[in-house]
C-alpha cells in the first residue's frame, strides 16, 4: 500500500520538483509489411501504424488524469525502415516517400514524434542500409516528427568506418537542406554505438527485431527531484550521497512503473522496459548540470564533472532497477546542450569543451548530445568526432550516440534557437587540426579483443 505521506511527497515531485513521465513510446513491428511493391509498402506502414496507435493518446490522457501524472509525450517507433524497405525501395526517392508516410501516421494519430527512419549499418553496409543513409537529409526536409538514427559500431563487430565517413557527409548535407530552420533536421538524427532495440527515448528510438510485435516502453525524469533531495545532503559524504540518489531514483522510477503497466492494460499491449534516464529539460531546476553544481562543483565542466557523472549514473541505476520489473533502453544520464539550460550556461562562460563532453560520454550513455557547431565544420572532422564518441562506447561495452548540428552559416559564438524541448544551444568550438586523412583510409576498425566472450 502506498501511504498518505507518499502521495503528498509525489505531488510535490511534480507540482515543484518537474518530476513528470517523459515519455510513453508504443513500439511497432512493421516486418509484416513488407512488400515487393513500394506503392504497397508506403500503404501498409501508414495502415499499420495508424490502426495499431490509433487509442495512444487517448489512453495517455486518461491515465494523466486519473493520476494526477505528467505524461509529456506520447510516441512511436518502428523497426528500422532500412530493413522494412529492403525489398520495395529502389531508389532515395522511394525512401523519402517512405518517411513522408511515416510522418503523416504520426501526425494522424497524434504522436510528437516517431522514431525508427533507421539504419543498421554495424559491420557493413547493404544497398538499403546506404539508401535510407544517402536519403537522411531529404526526408528531415520534408517531414516534421520523423526522427532517425544510424547504429555505426558495436563491441562484438568493430566500427563501420565507410559508413561513419558517409554520415559525417549526410550530417553536413541534413544541415544545409533545414537550413532555413536552423539545421533542425540534424537534432532529429542520432548516431550509435551498441544502439539497444527498446530505447524509448527520441531521436535515437527504433522497435528491435528481437521485440514482441507491439510493445510500451516508458522514459521518466526526474533531475530536478534529485536536485532538491541533493540539497538535503551538502554537507554529507559520498556514502550518504549515493544513498539519497538511490532513494530518490526508486521513487522516480516506480510512477515510471506505475505508468507503464496501466499503459500496457488500457491498450492491450504488453509492457516491454521503463528507461532510467535523466532527461532534462530547458526548464530552470531540471537540469543535469544542476546536479553537478548541487554535489559541490563551481559549474558542470570542472575537474571532477566525469566523476560526478559516474556516480549520479551508477547510482540512479541501482536505486531504480529496484522499482521496476523490467528496466532497458539507454537508462544512463543524458548530457544534452540545447536542452539544459545549465550546461548552456557552462558552455557560455568557457567552462565545458566538446572535449570534456567527450570524457564525460565515457560514464553515461549520450555524450555528444544536441552540440552545435560552426556550419562550415568540414565533413571528415564531423565523422572523425562521431569515431571518437563510437570507440568511446566499443571499448567499454556500453552504448555511445551523437546528435551534430553544424549549423548552417553560424559561426562560434552564435546561437541558434529551435524552441520546445529542444531548446536552444550556443555554437561550440570545434578543433582546427584535420582529420581528413585519417577518415579517408575506408574500411572497419575491427572488434577489440575483449569482445570475444564466446
Amino acid at each position: 500500500m502506498i501511504s498518505l505521506g507518499e502521495v503528498i511527497e509525489t505531488n510535490t515531485m511534480i507540482e515543484k520538483e518537474n518530476l513528470d513521465v517523459r515519455t510513453i513510446t508504443l513500439g511497432i513491428n512493421l516486418l509484416d509489411t513488407i512488400s515487393d511493391d513500394i506503392d504497397k509498402t508506403v500503404s501498409g506502414i501508414y495502415e499499420k501504424i495508424t490502426r495499431v496507435a490509433k487509442d495512444l493518446i487517448k489512453v495517455g490522457n486518461e491515465i494523466e488524469t486519473e493520476y494526477a501524472i505528467p505524461i509529456i509525450n506520447k510516441r512511436i517507433s518502428v523497426t528500422p525502415i532500412s530493413l522494412v524497405a529492403a525489398s520495395s525501395a529502389k531508389n532515395i526517392d522511394d525512401y523519402v516517400r517512405i518517411a513522408i508516410a511515416l510522418d503523416k501516421a504520426a501526425k494522424e494519430v497524434g504522436v510528437n514524434f516517431l522514431g525508427g527512419f533507421s539504419a543498421l549499418p554495424t559491420k557493413g553496409t547493404t544497398k538499403s542500409e546506404e539508401l535510407l543513409m544517402r536519403s537522411l537529409p531529404f526526408a528531415l526536409k520534408e517531414t516534421d516528427n520523423v526522427c532517425a538514427s544510424v547504429n555505426l559500431a558495436s563491441t562484438k563487430t568493430g566500427i563501420n568506418m565507410d559508413a561513419v565517413a558517409l554520415m559525417g557527409k549526410m550530417i553536413k548535407e541534413t544541415a544545409y537542406e533545414t537550413r532555413e530552420n536552423n539545421s533542425i533536421g540534424c537534432a532529429k538524427l542520432v548516431v550509435f554505438a551498441n544502439a539497444p532495440d527498446d530505447n524509448p527515448f527520441m531521436a535515437g528510438a527504433f522497435h528491435g527485431v528481437t521485440e514482441t510485435d507491439n510493445v510500451i516502453n516508458v522514459g521518466v525524469s526526474g533531475p530536478g527531484v534529485i536536485k532538491k533531495a541533493l540539497e538535503e545532503a551538502r554537507d554529507a559524504d559520498f556514502a550518504t550521497l549515493c544513498d539519497v540518489i538511490k532513494r530518490t531514483a526508486f521513487k522516480i522510477t516506480r510512477l515510471g512503473q506505475l505508468v507503464a503497466h496501466e499503459a500496457s492494460i488500457k491498450l492491450g499491449i504488453p509492457f516491454g522496459i521503463v528507461d532510467l534516464s535523466l532527461a532534462p529539460t530547458p526548464a530552470i531546476g531540471d537540469s543535469i548540470a544542476e546536479i553537478v553544481r548541487e554535489m559541490g562543483l563551481e559549474e558542470v565542466g570542472a575537474p571532477g564533472t566525469t566523476a560526478a557523472i559516474a556516480l549520479l549514473n551508477d547510482n540512479v541505476k541501482k536505486g531504480g532497477i529496484m522499482a521496476s520489473s523490467s528496466v532497458g533502453g539507454l537508462s544512463g544520464a543524458f548530457i544534452p546542450v540545447s536542452e539544459d539550460h545549465g550546461m548552456i550556461e557552462a558552455v557560455r562562460k568557457g567552462a565545458l569543451s566538446i572535449e570534456k563532453l567527450e570524457a564525460m560520454t565515457s560514464v553515461c550513455s549520450v555524450g555528444l548530445d544536441m552540440i552545435a557547431i560552426p556550419g562550415d565544420t568540414s565533413e571528415e572532422t564531423i565523422s572523425a568526432l562521431i569515431a571518437d564518441e563510437m570507440a568511446i562506447g566499443v571499448v567499454n561495452q556500453k552504448t555511445t550516440a551523437a546528435r551534430l548540428i553544424p549549423a548552417y552559416g553560424k559561426k562560434e559564438g552564435d546561437e541558434i534557437e529551435f524552441g520546445g524541448l529542444l531548446g536552444s544551444a550556443p555554437v561550440m568550438k570545434v578543433s582546427s587540426f584535420s582529420s581528413r586523412n585519417f577518415i579517408r583510409r575506408g574500411g572497419r576498425i575491427p572488434a577489440p579483443i575483449h569482445s570475444f566472450k564466446n
